[in-house]
């Protein structure tokens, strides 16, 4: 009990100390972007807003994420490398911001921040084995423990960048995945991961007020390929990848939302015969928007859905596999019934200025 009110007290200051630096910092950062040019002008239907607005909001939550990390958790080999994996993701997000990039430089730079993280330990080692009448709980994966988890961090990195098309939607998804991640982390007393995922959470909820309808600020490819990265490398780190039968539903189930975005993308841009990496405007932001759900509607129930997905799996790690699948199930039908009730069509409103759709142009 002792040790567990001690995390809880140095988690809520390293939260805090987040917060704090993102907040302060994002005037500063904003004056910063405005001065070398990092602003985001519309110029297609997928931009909802009217105006320009400075982006690199992502540079405000790294500085806060950074210090709290250096001055409350412990540098291990393994947070190490996913810090210094870090500082390339920042770098390339920077300079995408300032001038976008081809697609393919993005890539091979992210493989290779993939590559550090996984260098210093970050590894999807098993994979829970779906034949539960086998005797092995666990598939060692052996050689393609590293192909599998690069591209585990890399999905997941451009994952959150893919969902950043509404004001406040991307930072708020991965403040409530960070939490889970935390709060997880505190249940199965990993310190150092609930220090980490505090300083986190903190600096998107620092970074937020600025982020929000209308936004001041966007967070940019620096903001979201960073909170990607991040997200990526913990959940598969410590006892993430070791719990249980149902490991790797852990982190699925907390990131979800991005991850079915990513993929149903993926399958429609490749069904119609364009590459996967092409922009459009069928994201599941766009649908509801398109629905006639006003912005602000839109992003509170794309923040309903993850915090239920998130929910689930801390029930999942703390209650078994019996009770979480039957709240999963509860849910879906709660959901179900929603739809029924008030799927009808709407009215269209007018959106306000909206985060940019950060997809290469």
């Amino acid at each position: 009990m002792n040790n567990n009110l001690s995390i809880l007290l140095m988690a809520l200051i390293t939260f805090v100390t987040g917060g704090v630096i993102s907040f302060a910092a994002s005037p500063l950062v904003r004056q910063f972007a405005h001065t070398i040019g990092a602003i985001d002008v519309p110029r297609d239907e997928r931009r909802m807003h009217k105006t320009p607005i400075p982006r690199l909001g992502g540079l405000a939550m790294f500085l806060g994420f950074f210090s709290a990390v250096l001055l409350f958790a412990d540098i291990d080999h393994t947070l190490a490398g996913i810090l210094l994996g870090a500082v390339v993701i920042i770098v390339l997000g920077v300079i995408d911001d300032i001038t976008a990039l081809p697609s393919w430089i993005k890539l091979v730079v992210q493989i290779g921040a993939a590559l550090i993280a996984v260098w210093h330990g970050v590894r999807i080692e098993f994979f829970s084995n779906p034949l539960f009448f086998s005797e092995n709980a666990y598939i060692d994966l052996g050689f393609l423990s590293v192909p599998l988890t690069v591209i585990w961090i890399v999905a997941i990195t451009n994952s959150v960048n893919l969902i950043d098309g509404l004001d406040g939607l991307a930072v708020g998804v991965s403040a409530i995945s960070s939490a889970s991640l935390l709060i997880i982390s505190i249940v199965l007393i990993q310190d150092n991961i609930a220090l980490v995922m505090a300083a986190l959470t903190g600096a998107c909820v620092g970074f937020m007020p600025y982020n929000m309808s209308p936004a001041k600020m966007f967070m940019g490819d620096t903001g979201a390929l960073f909170l990607g990265f991040i997200l990526a490398t913990i959940s598969v780190t410590g006892l993430f990848k070791f719990y249980t039968i149902i490991s790797f539903a852990v982190p699925f189930l907390i990131l979800a939302l991005p991850i079915f975005d990513t993929v149903s993308a993926i399958f429609r841009r490749v069904s119609r015969g364009k590459s996967p990496m092409s922009p459009d405007r069928s994201h599941v932001h766009h649908r509801l928007i398109d629905m006639g759900f006003s912005q602000k509607q839109s992003v509170a129930i794309l923040y309903t859905l993850s915090s239920v997905l998130a929910l689930a799996a801390v029930v999942l790690t703390t209650s078994g596999e019996l009770k979480s699948m039957l709240f999963i199930l509860a849910v879906i039908v709660a959901v179900a019934l929603s739809a029924k009730l008030f799927g009808g069509k709407r009215k269209r409103e007018p959106p306000a200025a909206e985060e940019e759709d950060n997809e290469p142009q």
